[in-house]
């Protein structure tokens, strides 16, 4: 057989990061390079002009909805993370719906498709909850795992273009040197890849990272999650300002002086994060939203941590709050 109808390909030479073969959840999605290409593409795919969203939000959403023209407007949410009014949908005007914490069953999202027909909703923050067959979803792995890029989209619509492919390998040392090393050597790499996703276009998922999560326990993951919010909500759900169910992405955890409390955690090396600096700029200091935004502590709940590891949170939290 002529050799030159063969492609050209490596063969041996140095070995390279193994190739995994556990299952992945959300499979049967299309995998995306992030959230906010996640809703790029159903705005482009289902020709969406109008969407209302929450105030109580990160700026990607506010930024992908202007970069591919589809017209904002908002509505509230109460400390329950629920919409607060009656939402009135426009003519052609679809609702994104937050499920904040996981803080919304299957069966409660159900209602509002019930009632809406056009909604999109966001399980950015609850990676373990299946989609309800038929509604639009989306999902973040870099919220929840170890990789630089990747999200999954449930859509019965699909784009007709071909997506260039997102390659992460040179944006993997923020996460390779926290593993070895301390978040404060790599956290200004943390923050370039965060940036890098505002300016690109639709693109599928890296094939480095589809590869780690094909590596990835789920289930140890999931139940390492639930173990940790459980322990935590038994000792501080008297003292929270907020009604927490369920959850597996952090625990928000609300107080009066959680703005200063934040502050004193960083300085003992316990990183909280502010998760929507954005409410600060588009919500009013007498709403809701900016209240959540300053006062929730969102602690930490993930694989890393174990039970010793809550506790040993939970008494310089405790500290700091007395």
């Amino acid at each position: 057989m002529d050799q030159g109808s063969f492609e050209m390909r490596e063969i041996g030479g140095y070995i390279e990061l193994d190739t995994y073969r556990l299952p992945m959840l959300h499979e049967g999605a299309i995998a995306l390079d992030c959230g906010r290409n996640a809703l790029a593409y159903l705005i482009k795919a289902k020709g969406i002009k109008k969407i209302k969203v929450p105030y109580f939000l990160c700026d990607s959403v506010f930024n992908t909805c202007d970069k591919y023209g589809a017209k904002r407007s908002f509505y509230h949410i109460g400390r329950d993370f629920r919409p607060l009014e009656k939402i009135q949908l426009e003519e052609g005007e679809w609702l994104y719906l937050v499920n904040y914490y996981g803080q919304m069953s299957n069966d409660e999202i159900k209602t509002y498709v019930d009632k809406y027909e056009r909604v999109i909703v966001d399980n950015a923050q609850s990676y373990f909850q299946d989609p309800v067959p038929g509604v639009d979803t989306i999902y973040t792995s870099r919220k929840y795992f170890g990789v630089a890029d990747g999200a999954f989209l449930y859509t019965d619509k699909l784009l007709s273009e071909d997506l260039p492919l997102d390659e992460s390998f040179d944006r993997m040392n923020f996460l390779l040197g926290r593993y070895e090393r301390t978040a404060n050597e790599f956290y200004k790499e943390y923050t370039v890849n965060n940036k890098y996703f505002a300016d690109q276009p639709i693109k599928r998922m890296s094939t480095l990272t589809n590869n780690l999560l094909h590596g990835i326990d789920y289930g140890f993951a999931k139940k390492r999650r639930i173990e940790n919010f459980k322990f935590l909500d038994s000792a501080l759900s008297d003292l929270n300002m907020l009604s927490i169910e369920t959850g597996d992405f952090m625990y928000p955890f609300m107080i009066e002086n959680g703005k200063e409390v934040r502050k004193k955690l960083q300085e003992q090396k316990i990183y909280i994060p502010v998760l929507w600096p954005t409410v600060f700029e588009v919500a009013s200091k007498d709403d809701t939203e900016y209240e959540m935004a300053e006062k929730i502590l969102p602690l930490p709940i993930d694989q890393r941590y174990d039970i010793d590891d809550m506790k040993y949170m939970l008494d310089i939290l405790m500290k700091e709050i007395n």
